[in-house]
């Protein structure tokens, strides 16, 4: 008796092939969560050190925030040529590339000899991290023309982790081993995920290369009144988020908090709420339009704003969670406004919006550094709402439908 398969209903194959493929399909987007996580991983780790770094150099808050700007300088300058570059000679090489040199500049910084040392390092390591960044979008595009969403979804899961996790870990060596050597550990993961990325990394199979290196897509995209009301509303949403984030460390290291960097980096869980904010806003923003989300989202980040003048530390958490939640809302409306409003050269558009929200972080890592020196956390709050405003004022304005 030979051992036959029992006989199958009709279309019961084609499912089985689409269940298959959709597993499939899941299972290699783990990749591009792990990219997404190193991409961030070292992003933001010294934030939670930042007053540690101000006493170990020597240096005041402004000097220690560069740090921060360094990085998202080097953001802002990389990310738009990468994105023309990668149009040319493909996605790849810039995701895998970039990813491995990030974690070998991190091993470098964690050697760093000198604040302005670490500074250099930090700026090399953004230029670095912008061709992952800025390239990563295209890639999904190319890959996974059926279920972008997926694929994009994985991706900024792995943003957020990477986010909290570098902060949290960066705060949690400092207190046990040393800022030093978890910088030169978080280095090592950076490092070995990106070759086992690039081991498993789906290869670009519909990649279709541009004739040629173009920035005129980009350049027509600066002359959109709308877009560029677009790209100022990053730059401020990113310079809100850094300068909170970056001054309330400050806040707490003194009394009456006084928290180490390891209960500082426990503070930055609430980054974790963006798993759960991001999805829920964009689908708020797609019901209310652009401008109400936005206005919505701002609205929300400014009670939370308004909360972290409290002493009390759990209620300044709370605020802090808040505030950060609107903004994640605030960055969903941006981004969606940018790729529904962008006529042609979606891409340049979308990469000259990444150069200036990260341009954005760098101004807010320093900026802020004055004010809070004369006022301290309430003149820092005083500041960073009044940019909240004007942002809100410039979505309001700038994003009014276009005439016909």
């Amino acid at each position: 008796m030979t051992d036959r398969p029992p006989p199958s209903r009709p279309g019961a194959r084609e499912a089985g092939c689409a269940a298959r493929d959709e597993t499939e399909d899941q299972r290699s987007t783990l990749p591009v969560l792990i990219v997404g996580t190193c991409a961030f991983l070292g992003m933001y780790a010294p934030q939670p050190l930042l007053p540690l770094f101000a006493r170990s150099f020597g240096v005041g808050e402004a000097r220690a925030g560069l740090t921060i700007s360094g990085l998202t300088l080097g953001i802002a300058i990389g990310a738009p040529i990468a994105g023309a570059l990668s149009d040319r000679f493909g996605r790849t090489p810039f995701v895998l590339g970039g990813t491995i040199l990030t974690g070998l500049l991190t091993l470098l910084g964690a050697f760093a000899p000198s604040l302005d040392a670490l500074v250099a390092a930090r700026f090399a390591q953004g230029l670095a991290v912008a061709g992952v960044l800025a390239v990563v979008m295209g890639y999904v595009g190319d890959e996974w023309p059926d279920r972008p969403a997926s694929a994009m979804s994985a991706y900024v899961t792995g943003s957020v982790l990477g986010g909290f996790l570098g902060r949290f870990f960066s705060g949690l060596a400092a207190a046990t081993i040393g800022w030093r050597s978890g910088l030169f550990l978080i280095g090592l993961l950076e490092v070995g995920a990106g070759i086992w990325a690039r081991r498993t990394l789906p290869p670009s199979r519909r990649f279709v290369p541009a004739p040629r290196v173009s920035f005129a897509a980009g350049l027509a995209a600066l002359r959109d009144a709308r877009l560029l009301a677009a790209y100022a509303v990053g730059f401020l949403v990113l310079f809100v988020l850094v300068a909170t984030f970056t001054y309330v460390g400050f806040h707490l290291d003194r009394p009456p908090y006084s928290l180490g960097p390891g209960a500082l980096a426990s503070v930055f869980a609430v980054y974790l709420l963006g798993l759960v904010v991001t999805p829920v806003g964009g689908r708020f923003v797609d019901r209310v339009g652009h401008r109400r989300g936005f206005a919505g989202s701002v609205a929300m980040s400014l009670v939370g704003l308004a909360l972290t003048l409290s002493t009390s530390l759990p209620v300044l958490i709370a605020g802090l969670a808040l505030m950060s939640s609107g903004m994640f809302v605030a960055q969903a409306a941006a981004t969606s406004f940018v790729g529904a409003n962008a006529r042609s050269g979606r891409a340049a558009a979308s990469g000259l919006y990444l150069s200036f929200y990260y341009a954005g972080g760098a101004v807010g890592a320093v900026l802020p550094a004055a004010v809070f020196a004369r006022g301290g956390w309430p003149a820092c709050v005083a500041l960073v709402a009044g940019v909240e405003v004007v942002t809100a004022v410039i979505a309001a304005v700038g994003w009014r439908p276009a005439s016909r």
